[in-house]
């Protein structure tokens, strides 16, 4: 589900002040004056077209370089990427350095947007020094190997991958087991604590020479807003949504007590983070069969619909790619079937990270995945496809424009096609003989929930925490503190077992050694209900929203299409507008979904003790 885009990443840079010393004569001043540059339109656009070419040619080599190194795992194939992403940084740096040149010139929207670009695209800058260049990337490069090839193994020699104790945890047989599991993945990460803290230092240095605080005030400047308001609007959004997520936790909790015990989950106060089917506790979904509402049976599963049907994973990858098919988009290329990675290989470690690609900004387009015949990773398949048609969407667009209309866009769009998997689109695909009834609509919102609603706040602390170690809220020697006090304050959860500074349990999660920023997923969860709305209206649905699904509506496809082909050529409030019909962020369209549930969910909670 959580998925890392690997287009081009622009690449933010330092800039370097050259402060002239000395005396010159009237005639040498007169000069020096004549031949100085103009900073204007013209001047600003021949440097903008000379960047993109070049930029264009060095990210699709440093892309390679990072496939490679996601897809066989060994010091070689981090030692190319390391160094193909130095290389394109120093790169950028010859031109973004150059763009406090236009600070202040008047200039059309488009080149003024493209030097932001340049200015704000890194997730982790490196001041312009080769060295430090070079470090940063070889940070970088070598936390995700960790992290690809973390393993727990027991004194006994028995080892455990990552989806090994994933589906320990998913499974909820032995509770003594799941901790010992949650316990074990998080010793990969402690070895990545100095490197993490060295990689800010040097990030945070980089976002300084471009003109911004820190590197948290670097962060919530991409979003077409002031970095304050932006971080306002997003805790305004989610303070729509607690109530919702305070009722299911309250529910939750109360089942999972009845069912394992006081011992293992108090009947008050914060889950320990184990239990709740996921190895981060962000999504729920996995203890759906203890949370579920009574004389809710459904009538399908839909990982026995997959098994029952013989699908195979490449099959599943089929499946997905007939439902934009049916949307009116043409057929991913050849080289797509021949260059993904669809399954984990027998010979070799690789990152199994669910990601989309497109590696050459043209048509090159993959996934990465090591699919598993599930439910779940059917649901991921269409995801990931969905962020690779929004990149075949948008490469037409200049090179500096493609991408989301913001980051949250990406992956809204792959949630809301996720979101017309429903009981209709199974029965069109013949996995279902027949649409449910809508006594089982509960049930269904129910298991919804677990995975939306209880993703939020854990979408929205994993950047919180790094905007505070970014701006020093938060210090190096309290990083595992700060994490906890805010995995504690929003999602309600607590370590089944005893934390300190000698652990690094934030890089126990893909997306911090990953370095891809996570406010992106707290505003898909958010913008995939707005898209799915208004692309059901668009299809002319009418009925229960979590009953629409735009699979083989040619009307909805165009929207979709219309939208995307804009990459983030323009505002994402306008990329909004275009398709829902106006420009802000609203949680109203999450909030109505799930009305059922909330008033059934308070109902099941008017005798319990809710809140942590």
């Amino acid at each position: 589900m959580m998925i890392k885009i690997n287009k081009k990443a622009y690449l933010a840079v330092s800039i370097a002040a050259a402060v002239m010393i000395g005396c010159q004569s009237d005639d040498k001043a007169q000069a020096k004056a004549s031949a100085a540059p103009v900073y204007d339109q013209a001047s600003a656009d021949k440097m903008l077209a000379q960047a993109e070419k070049d930029l264009a040619s060095t990210a699709e080599f440093a892309s390679h370089a990072s496939w490679l190194a996601s897809t066989y795992i060994n010091s070689d194939s981090q030692f190319v990427e390391a160094k193909a992403s130095k290389d394109y940084t120093l790169n950028v740096v010859k031109y973004a350095k150059q763009v406090k040149h236009w600070d202040g010139v008047t200039l059309s929207a488009d080149t003024r947007r493209k030097l932001d670009a340049l200015r704000l695209g890194l997730s982790f800058p490196s001041p312009d020094d080769e060295t430090l260049a070079g470090e940063l990337a070889d940070i970088g490069s070598k936390m995700q190997g960790m992290y690809g090839e973390g393993k727990y193994c027991r004194p006994s020699g028995e080892c455990f991958d990552l989806i090994e104790m994933s589906n320990i945890l998913a499974e909820g047989k032995d509770p003594a087991l799941m901790k010992e599991v949650w316990a074990g993945w998080r010793s990969v990460s402690p070895p990545m604590r100095p490197l993490y803290e060295r990689q800010v230092e040097i990030a945070n240095a980089g976002a300084k020479d471009l003109g911004f605080e820190n590197l948290s005030v670097l962060w919530r400047s991409n979003y077409d807003a002031e970095p304050d308001a932006f971080a306002a609007d997003v805790d305004a959004q989610w303070n729509k949504v607690k109530p919702l997520y305070d009722a299911l936790h309250c529910h939750v909790r109360a089942q999972l007590n009845q069912t394992y015990g006081d011992e293992v989950v108090p009947a008050a106060g914060k889950i320990p983070a184990h239990m709740l089917g996921n190895m981060w506790a962000q999504t729920w979904g996995n203890v759906y069969e203890k949370v579920k509402p009574a004389n809710s049976e459904k009538s399908y599963d839909l990982t026995q619909l997959i098994e029952q049907s013989g699908m195979n994973e490449l099959g599943m990858v089929r499946t997905a790619e007939a439902f934009f098919s049916s949307l009116g988009f043409a057929p991913l290329p050849e080289t797509f079937w021949q260059r993904s990675q669809f399954t984990k290989p027998r010979d070799r470690e690789v990152v199994c990270h669910a990601s989309a690609w497109n590696l050459d900004s043209k048509d090159d387009l993959r996934i990465k995945m090591c699919i598993q015949k599930n439910g779940e990773d059917f649901q991921t398949v269409h995801h990931e496809l969905g962020h690779n048609y929004y990149q075949r969407a948008y490469n037409q667009q200049p090179f500096l424009f493609q991408g989301s209309a913001n980051d949250g866009f990406h992956e809204a769009l792959g949630d809301t096609v996720a979101l017309s998997i429903t009981p209709s689109y199974l029965v069109s695909l013949g996995l279902l003989k027949k649409e449910p009834p809508v006594s089982e609509d509960l049930g269904y919102l129910m298991q919804m929930a677990l995975d939306k609603i209880a993703f939020l706040p854990f979408g929205l602390m994993v950047d919180k925490w790094r905007w505070q170690v970014f701006n020093g809220e938060i210090k190096p020697a309290d990083y595992n503190k700060g994490w906890w006090q805010l995995r504690e304050q929003y999602q309600g959860i607590t370590a089944p077992v005893a934390r300190s500074e000698n652990d690094f349990d934030p890089g126990a999660k893909y997306h911090i050694p990953g370095n891809t920023p996570y406010t992106r997923y707290f505003l898909a969860f958010i913008q995939q209900f707005q898209f799915h709305r208004a692309l059901c209206e668009t299809a002319g649905f009418e009925g229960p929203l979590h009953r629409c699904s735009i699979y083989n509506n040619k009307a909805a496809g165009e929207k979709l299409q219309a939208m995307m082909a804009m990459g983030s050529s323009q505002p994402w409030q306008k990329a909004m507008e275009a398709l829902t019909g106006q420009p802000n962020l609203d949680a109203s369209a999450i909030v109505d979904y799930f009305a059922p549930l909330k008033v059934w969910l308070d109902e099941q909670n008017k005798d319990r003790q809710c809140g942590w």
